[in-house]
């Protein structure tokens, strides 16, 4: 089985795992009720989608 030749060092391991971090996802405004949403997805708050009400909300 191979084996490392040596030791990979602190720095070669931080610049490796710079990318690793956890980011938020992308939203965007409602334009109906200007409330938070996900790019390309119904509104959870109104159920409005590209201007038509696709789902029914209370």
């Amino acid at each position: 089985m191979p084996v490392p030749k040596r030791k990979t060092g602190r720095a070669v391991v931080r610049m490796r795992r710079a990318h690793d971090a956890l980011v938020n996802p992308a939203q965007s405004e409602c334009p109906q009720c200007h409330q938070p949403k996900l790019p390309h997805h119904v509104c959870p708050s109104c159920g409005y989608y590209k201007g038509k009400e696709v789902v029914e909300t209370d």
